[in-house]
């Protein structure tokens, strides 16, 4: 225990001589570190000095440096400058000698111009004396012609005038003649020329439309079928189609006659349903006509689409494209209406394109022009009249509409497609073997014309033109008045009408015309 207790002693006694053997220990390390590190900072504290003093030695010759720079930079734009300054110096001063010099030049030459000033007022002064002068002598000089031609100076003035001005008016009319018959030459040359390279250009068929239409049967017992009983299939047919049917001996065949091809299609096209179907009674003949007559309006609305597509036509109105489906079943003069309407359409387009004109319109006119004789009613107007009406009504172009109504001269021709419409109108009516007409019948109605228009007094000419559509009567001027010229030409208008059996309207035109005649020698 007591063991225990000293080693217990002994060593807190150690440990006490440890402690304070540290501290010594620390404090003598401590002293030390203090010393080191006040002879490190004196050290680092030299070096700062030293290194300041040699950046500041350093920064000393740099700004030097840049001052004798700056300085010689300095110095060598005021060189410059001056040098600038002197030359401009020197330009001015050579500028005031070059204006001192023109100012001396210039008032040298106010005195010269004034020296000639001075010569010109004496030159004008001279001349103005020789002018008054001369004008002296002028007067006196008209004067000794005034008594010499008992005449004014004013009145030989005006007489010299006035025979200058009428042999100037005689050289012009002669110069305006020969013009005017130069170009009547030419404009007939080229005209002609141009009618025949447009024919030239269109081909177009020869055909012949007839009146009559024949229906091939299989077999002649199937003409009972379609007689009937006491008639009465026969007569239904001819009542709802509006077509006379001729069954004769003919083997095989039944004629369908009617002027109007729409009705014998329609006749036509409703036969060969009932012969196919082979009911045959008057309740079934309505129905199939009445079925024939809706497809037949749908293949003449499709008709109408494929000859505006054809020739080129964009935007016409639906009900004129139906009534160009319906020329395709009708005719003129045996002429098929729609062939001569596709003809006349490429006509006018050839020539509106040869003259410089708009061949897309020249051609709407043309494919258009006797759309009045298709009409859904009757009417009193004339078919040319009647196709303007329409043409206006359904939105057409006003110079088509003014060539549909003047291609017959029933309206005043306003623009220039007019005539070209009316040419080709004419050509294609005129072409051989187009309309039916027997060439000797034409030439006689040509000559009853002419004949009956002379045999009115006072008549000493009478020309039927225009393929017989107009008469020109030349009247005697002595003989038959202007009132007199108005009532002839209602007369033989209203005897034509009562005598003469022709196509169409006859114009009737008195002409009376009275010339004065003078020859120089």
């Amino acid at each position: 225990m007591e063991l225990n207790i000293l080693s217990i002693i002994i060593a807190v006694v150690c440990l006490i001589v440890g402690v304070v053997a540290g501290k010594f220990i620390f404090a003598a390390n401590t002293k030390k570190i203090v010393e080191d590190a006040e002879n490190q900072s004196r050290k680092i504290i030299s070096d700062a000095k030293t290194a300041a003093e040699n950046l500041k030695k350093e920064r000393l010759l740099e700004a030097k440096e840049k001052f004798v720079q700056l300085k010689s930079e300095h110095d060598k734009e005021l060189l410059e400058k001056n040098k600038k300054i002197n030359d401009a110096e020197s330009r001015i001063r050579q500028k005031e000698q070059s204006l001192n010099q023109k100012i001396d030049n210039l008032d040298k030459q106010v005195k010269e111009n004034e020296v000639i000033k001075e010569n010109l007022n004496r030159q004008i002064e001279v001349v103005s004396q020789k002018r008054n002068e001369l004008e002296k002598h002028q007067e006196e000089h008209i004067r000794r012609l005034e008594k010499i031609s008992a005449l004014s100076a004013e009145e030989a003035k005006a007489q010299l005038l006035e025979t200058l001005r009428q042999e100037a008016q005689t050289r012009a009319l002669v110069i305006q003649q020969e013009i005017i018959e130069d170009a009547k030459l030419k404009a007939n040359k080229e005209a002609r020329k141009l009618v025949i390279q447009s024919i030239q250009r269109t081909a177009a068929e020869q055909t012949i439309e007839n009146t009559v239409t024949v229906f091939t049967l299989e077999s002649d017992e199937i003409k009972g079928q379609i007689i009937g009983r006491e008639g009465r299939n026969i007569r239904a047919i001819e009542a709802a189609t509006g077509v006379d049917l001729i069954v004769d001996d003919t083997p095989e065949a039944i004629v369908l006659s009617s002027f109007d091809p729409l009705r014998r299609e329609v006749a036509r096209l409703a036969l060969q349903r009932l012969v196919t179907d082979g009911r045959i009674h008057p309740a079934r003949i309505e129905e199939v006509v009445e079925k024939t007559r809706k497809q037949l309006e749908e293949q003449v609305l499709e008709i109408g689409e494929r000859t505006v597509i054809e020739l080129g036509i964009h935007g016409l109105h639906k009900e004129l494209v139906r009534i160009v489906g319906k020329m395709r079943f009708r005719s003129s003069y045996g002429q098929n209406l729609l062939m001569h309407s596709r003809e006349v359409a490429n006509l006018c387009g050839i020539m509106a394109a040869e003259l410089g004109l708009n061949p897309k319109l020249a051609k709407r006119a043309g494919l258009l022009h006797d759309i009045g004789k298709v009409p859904d009613e009757e009417t009193e107007l004339s078919h040319a009249l009647l196709g303007a009406k329409l043409a206006e009504k359904y939105g057409e172009n006003p110079a088509v509409v003014n060539a549909i109504g003047a291609h017959h001269d029933e309206m005043e021709m306003r623009y220039v497609i007019s005539p070209v419409v009316q040419a080709c109108d004419a050509i294609s009516g005129a072409r051989p073997g187009a309309r039916r007409e027997i060439m000797q019948q034409y030439l006689q109605r040509i000559r009853d014309l002419e004949t009956l228009a002379l045999s009115y007094p006072g008549v000493e000419k009478a020309y039927a033109i225009q393929a017989g559509r107009e008469l020109r009567v030349i009247a005697e001027a002595d003989k038959v008045t202007d009132a007199d010229s108005e009532k002839l030409s209602f007369e033989i208008a209203q005897k034509i009408q009562m005598e003469m059996t022709y196509p169409g309207q006859i114009k009737v035109t008195v002409i009376r015309e009275k010339r004065a005649v003078n020859v120089a020698r």
